[in-house]
């Protein structure tokens, strides 16, 4: 088990490059792993379960002993980010398929990967873990209310289906991880390590799967949705950390909340547009190069968080 803890440990701390290896191969040899976009709800599934065993009753606790930051963070998580979306749709004259799967990846709840780069970045990643929760559990209604009210303009958007997707997509298996960590949390402390190396390996099915499925898609709007990306992921890093320094929040707190802003649940935002917009194929390719990009750019961010956090004066 000391193995897998360390090969847990490993994958997740380089996940950004796990993920743009795995993406390489899959767009060299997509008949290798096309597969996987047939059981994208399943892995999000896996990926959320796994989250949800994870989850124990202190973790609440941080919820109401930082309630300023958490508010403000998960204000600014369905705040910057669906809006940030939508201007960039209208502003670039985004077509229907990409414009609907920019707004999905902007109107999803923080990505579990923004917890380890936040450790990374020396951020404060009880509260990261907690925005995580909150944003997480407030999905299923939050999530299909501004997808309906800001992707209508391009397609037609069903809200009582997005509920449904989310809830079984998101709620349900994070609830049952909840419960079985509260009924069997002896056992599952005992093999607590593996669960990480769950979430990555589902995150980078999901991603590698989509890359391998779209091949030619993305070597015409490659270009096109990876700028759109870098964008978004830089508007929300940024206006996070913006509205951080706003509040006087300190340094280490100030870096979660910019870091959970910026970083979404790009696995959900994929299965979403898999489930509820098949007529927009290309609505997936958003959330599959935002699963690549935010990655790198919150380990870059994080890197530079850190260098600057060992600088400061001890006060």
């Amino acid at each position: 088990m000391k193995k897998i803890g360390k090969a847990a440990s490993f994958l997740t701390k380089y996940i950004s490059v796990v993920i743009l290896i795995g993406s390489a191969l899959a767009f060299w040899k997509p008949s290798f792993i096309s597969w996987a976009t047939d059981y994208t709800s399943f892995f999000l599934g896996a990926a959320m379960f796994g989250m949800g065993l994870t989850i124990r009753a202190e973790d609440f606790k941080v919820v109401f002993a930082k309630p300023r930051e958490i508010l403000a963070g998960t204000l600014a998580q369905y705040t910057v980010m669906p809006l940030g979306a939508w201007l960039l749709c209208r502003i670039l004259n985004l077509p229907p398929d990409l414009a609907i799967g920019v707004i999905l990846v902007g109107c999803c709840p923080g990505g579990t990967a923004s917890n380890v780069i936040t450790y990374i970045a020396g951020g404060d990643v009880p509260l990261s873990v907690g925005m995580t929760i909150v944003s997480t559990l407030l999905a299923p209604l939050v999530t299909p209310m501004l997808v309906y009210g800001l992707g209508g303009a391009w397609v037609e958007v069903s809200l009582s289906a997005m509920i449904i997707s989310v809830v079984k997509l998101v709620l349900v298996p994070v609830l049952l991880g909840i419960l079985l960590h509260r009924i069997f949390g002896k056992y599952i402390k005992k093999v607590q390590e593996i669960f990480p190396l769950i979430s990555v390996l589902a995150i980078v099915m999901i991603t590698t799967g989509i890359v391998a499925n779209n091949k030619e898609k993305l070597i015409s709007s490659g270009l096109l949705v990876l700028g759109v990306v870098v964008l978004h992921n830089l508007i929300g890093t940024v206006m996070g950390l913006g509205l951080a320094k706003v509040l006087s929040i300190e340094y280490s707190r100030a870096t979660a909340i910019a870091i959970e802003v910026g970083m979404q649940n790009s696995g959900l935002a994929v299965s979403l547009a898999a489930a509820n917009f098949s007529a927009n194929p290309m609505a997936t390719l958003p959330g599959a190069v935002f699963s690549v990009w935010h990655n790198i750019a919150g380990s870059l961010f994080a890197g530079m968080r850190r260098r600057k956090h060992r600088e400061l004066p001890i006060l």
